[in-house]
């Protein structure tokens, strides 16, 4: 496993990309780019519970105290910590400092992108 440290937030536009799905164009290099560095966050299966903790908390956010529930019993949260902060890096998630909790959220734009990157196009192609 590699441990070089990611970029920094991708540029992502999902107004850009909305129309995008794999089904219908080649990537760009930089499309391409941005989308793996998603996705390699996500291949942790750390990252992916929390990632997943956040997304399907109630009101859209959680506190780091229920994400961090999420993993197993021996997960400490100096290790949840850092793995939220990957999440950050590549704009999977937010927060938001409120008095001594930080609570996350999945970044809705980026779920759209990637949820129509993975989805069949409307119209089919060329045989």
């Amino acid at each position: 496993m590699s441990h070089e440290k990611p970029q920094s937030r991708p540029d992502v536009d999902a107004s850009a990309a909305c129309s995008l799905s794999l089904t219908e164009r080649t990537l760009t290099p930089e499309e391409a780019e941005r989308v793996a560095l998603m996705f390699h966050v996500l291949a942790n299966p750390i990252r992916l519970r929390l990632f997943s903790a956040a997304a399907s908390h109630k009101n859209g956010e959680a506190c780091v105290c229920d994400i961090a529930d999420a993993c197993d019993a021996g997960v400490s949260l100096a290790t949840v910590s850092h793995h939220l902060k990957k999440l950050k890096e590549v704009g999977l998630l937010t927060s938001e400092r409120r008095g001594t909790w930080v609570f996350y959220r999945a970044e809705p734009s980026v779920l759209d992108v990637m949820g129509r990157m993975l989805s069949r196009s409307a119209q089919p192609g060329p045989a």
